[in-house]
């Protein structure tokens, strides 16, 4: 199947003015889309040999968006609103949680269905979400989130992390039930706060090794324990993972332990992880009080760093609206990123590191041969879609457009 989309805007370079000021060149084309790669890309002077070409009219194609870090089981959308209650410590919170799971459990699929195309309409075409599994509903979110997923699978792809909100170890159960949700379509091993929610560092992790081992996946862990409880978390599983030989990938979510560093500490300790491929997926605070982890610190030193929206209008935040590209926009608001060249560059932290032009101001993408995943927004540049948020994004997953 062959589409051609019609006066698409692409970023093709930069241009330095005599002050240092840096502004993105951008040029109109014409893109040729055959079985969900991108065939021909020729400039919009050119016919266009389809009658039928869908006119994207000037709007400007990005690398389709990545959310890394969500939970599709969690929210409230769709059943109306509920505002949440206020807790003392995370211990209440779950607490609070684990009452109402039984109810929600029941509507899981249509809540999860909810979540996604909000996604989809703001451009997100991959969503890793982390999925509650425990001993109040063991695998009844699980089966409600892979049912939604499966109903959007021509727009979106996913991994899915079966994770002990409630604890690994305060359940016996809690072991056996995460191996059947990895038998039964979860694809990444989740834990959480070793030290802050299970009480036991070292038997934590060890249990979260084992599982891990067993149905060879990787692991991503909620660590949201802060200081050098957190730090030291972080730390242990990784000589574990070298002592005990289990060097595939590990993402740490959150990763608060790494916020109270010092910067060398920061960057000693960001050496370490990028040597045993380590991603860091942020949520970004959502609150002043919140201090961000040093995110600069470790893609300066080669870690991968990804961002995700959490859960959201949910028992644990009334506030968070789904939009990845406004983590972005956060992200470069709390770190005083104002120029053209750094709004651009971090928009690789919702696209895997895909950006439509590198450091030097070369394009690079799109190619001939690449995915045909776009999101087409109404902005001149990327660096102005991270700064203004605009509205009315329309994606294509693999060739397929969303509405």
């Amino acid at each position: 199947m062959s589409t051609w989309l019609q006066n698409v805007r692409l970023e093709i370079g930069e241009t330095t003015y005599e002050d240092g000021s840096i502004q993105t060149v951008t040029d109109l084309f014409h893109i040729q889309v055959v079985e969900g790669s991108i065939q021909t890309i020729i400039p919009a002077t050119e016919h266009v040999p389809d009658e039928d070409a869908v006119d994207m009219e000037g709007k400007l194609a990005l690398p389709a968006f990545k959310d890394l870090h969500n939970h599709l089981d969690k929210t409230y959308l769709s059943i109306g609103w509920r505002a949440c209650r206020p807790v003392k410590s995370l211990a209440e919170r779950l607490a609070l949680e684990a009452a109402e799971l039984e109810e929600l459990a029941e509507t899981a699929e249509q809540r999860a269905s909810a979540m996604i195309e909000l996604h989809l309409s703001n451009g997100v075409n991959h969503i890793r979400t982390h999925v509650n599994i425990d001993p109040f509903i063991q695998l009844k979110n699980l089966e409600g989130v892979k049912k939604a997923l499966k109903a959007y699978e021509q727009y979106v792809t996913y991994e899915i992390v079966a994770f002990p909100q409630h604890g690994l170890l305060a359940h016996e159960e809690m072991p056996d039930l995460l191996r059947q949700a990895l038998a039964s379509g979860a694809t990444i091993l989740g834990a959480l706060d070793p030290a802050g929610i299970d009480k036991d560092i070292e038997k934590s992790l060890q249990v979260t090794m084992d599982i891990a081992k067993e149905y060879n996946v990787d692991v991503d862990m909620h660590l949201h324990d802060r200081g050098q409880v957190g730090f030291y978390t972080m730390d242990k599983w990784l000589d574990m993972v070298q002592e005990q030989n289990y060097e595939g990938s590990t993402a740490f979510s959150h990763a608060f332990g790494l916020s109270s560093l010092t910067p060398p500490m920061q960057k000693q300790f960001a050496k370490k992880l990028s040597e045993h491929n380590v991603e860091i997926m942020s949520t970004i605070p959502i609150s002043i009080n919140s201090q961000l982890i040093p995110i600069d610190i470790l893609r300066a030193e080669g870690v991968k760093v990804a961002l995700g929206c959490d859960g959201f209008f949910d028992s644990w935040s009334p506030y968070v609206p789904g939009d990845v590209l406004e983590k972005v926009h956060n992200f470069c608001d709390y770190t005083g990123k104002s120029s053209e060249r750094s709004l651009r560059e971090s928009l690789s932290l919702i696209t895997q590191g895909v950006t439509p032009l590198n450091h030097e101001g070369e394009q690079v993408w799109p190619k001939v041969g690449d995915e045909a995943s776009f999101v087409f927004v109404d902005a001149s540049c990327s660096a102005e879609a991270v700064a203004r948020l605009p509205k009315n994004r329309r994606l294509m997953h693999k060739g397929k457009l969303y509405k």
